[in-house]
């Protein structure tokens, strides 16, 4: 695989990745869920609405 392409896969990825986050996001937002996340090392239970969009 090309340099160039190895980059525009990764760069396709890593935007796949952010546009899914962005998504999961705002639908608990919408839901007025929580949602898990690790903070030092810890998991907890966080309102989605607290979340930066």
């Amino acid at each position: 695989m090309a340099k160039d392409s190895a980059n525009d896969l990764r760069d396709k990825i890593l935007q796949g990745v952010s546009l899914a986050y962005q998504r999961l996001i705002h639908s608990k937002q919408r839901e007025n869920a929580e949602v898990a996340i690790s903070r030092d090392g810890k998991i907890v239970r966080v309102k989605a609405t607290e979340l930066k969009n």
